[in-house]
């Protein structure tokens, strides 16, 4: 086996942080729909925010296979707190891979040691994340633009220091770097949702907003296709590890609940109906687990074989997260349901993994035309094409 595919030397670390720092709040995040105050610090003390930035730029140069584990870990132990690093370090790499030399410099170092947080503006009340369908509008002005419109579902919003926003400009797509307080931005709290119920989304508004030349990241026309798909890129494989941690966590707590929980005058776990649902938990987090670290080592390598192969790591692993959850709650009767057991807490997070980042659906339809693509290039390749 590859050594990329072995357990990273760091996620007993990660573990055990994870352990002290962010599981025993995990139902307190839940129930209150918010962050505790100890979790932005905490992480920031590690270097965890952003922590695949060069050296240069505040980070520890984490190879993505490293990464992978921290985010598992993460989603295992609260999956707002992995929401958290998700968006703040999809901020981070489109300023590094997209922003200026003054946008580095302004920014990088300070969100790499979390003094300040940062939040990706894509989704929109009438278009989702379809970055095609974005209507906020950017108008070009003398030294730079007005911007008008809104952004809905931004993971923490409610407390970002600086946005990436996604908007049109004369009827292209383009990104910009936005700070909280600028004149013409305003932001409300959504609350009530169903999973990942501590991150925190926020509805952006957009009035008359004047954003200068400097803060676009790239160039005008250049948001939809090198920064959002970039961002969105290290998004899908975070979910994907995050997922993973899901389904680990289902299946942690299925063991503790069969192996103390007797019915019809057997321990749980001694029935063959939940020896099979925990095999197929088991399978599947093993097949999902192997799929992560394929599409980590793949990004280190720099392979093009990446992208595929992290659209493959979300899809499995967010529908095995969800197949878990499902079994978890089964196999805790009652109890499943209750606010007693984690496991219906889980539920609800893992249908999330089903839809940010590109939905079940959206997975599947991209993994077939990325699939016919392959097909017919190795046609062309070997002389075979009709």
């Amino acid at each position: 086996m590859d050594r990329n595919l072995r357990q990273p030397k760091r996620q007993g670390e990660f573990r055990r942080f994870a352990l002290e720092h962010v599981s025993p709040w995990a139902e307190l995040h839940d129930r209150q729909q918010r962050l505790s105050d100890h979790i932005v610090p905490a992480l920031a003390r590690r270097g965890w925010f952003a922590p695949f930035l060069p050296e240069s730029h505040g980070g520890s140069a984490m190879d993505m296979v490293t990464y992978g584990a921290l985010h598992e870990e993460m989603g295992r132990a609260c999956s707002s707190v992995r929401s958290l690093l998700t968006v703040h370090d999809m901020v981070c790499l489109s300023i590094l891979r997209w922003g200026s030399e003054a946008l580095r410099e302004r920014w990088l170092r300070p969100l790499a040691r979390g003094e300040v947080t940062g939040a990706l503006a894509i989704s929109e009340p009438n278009a989702g994340s379809d970055v095609n369908g974005i209507e906020a509008n950017a108008e070009p002005r003398a030294g730079g633009f007005v911007l008008n419109g809104e952004k809905k579902w931004i993971t923490f919003g409610q407390i970002a220091g600086v946005f990436a926003v996604l908007a049109r400009s004369e009827g292209r797509p383009t990104a910009f770097l936005i700070e909280r307080g600028t004149p013409g931005f305003s932001i409300e709290p959504i609350d009530g949702m169903f999973g990942t119920r501590g991150s925190m989304l926020a509805l952006l508004k957009f009035s008359d907003c004047w954003i200068s030349w400097d803060a676009l990241l790239g160039r005008p026309g250049f948001g939809a296709n090198p920064v959002a798909m970039s961002a969105l890129g290290l998004g899908r494989y975070s979910v994907a590890c995050a997922s993973l941690g899901i389904a680990q966590a289902c299946l942690d707590a299925c063991y503790e609940y069969a192996t103390h929980t007797r019915r019809f005058g057997a321990a749980l776990k001694d029935h063959q109906l939940i020896q099979q649902m925990i095999t197929e938990m088991i399978t599947d987090i093993s097949a999902s687990r192997l799929l992560c670290r394929l599409a980590g080592s793949l990004k280190d390598e720099k392979d093009p074989q990446e992208i595929m192969q992290t659209f493959v790591a979300k899809y499995h692993a967010s529908t095995a997260a969800m197949r878990a959850a499902e079994r978890a709650v089964q196999i805790h009767g009652a109890n499943g349901i209750s606010a007693e057991y984690p496991v219906q807490r889980l539920l609800r997070d893992a249908k999330v993994m089903e839809i940010i980042e590109g939905s079940t659906q959206i997975q599947q339809i991209t993994i077939a035309g990325l699939g016919f693509q392959d097909f017919e290039r190795q046609r062309l390749a070997t002389g075979r094409a009709a």
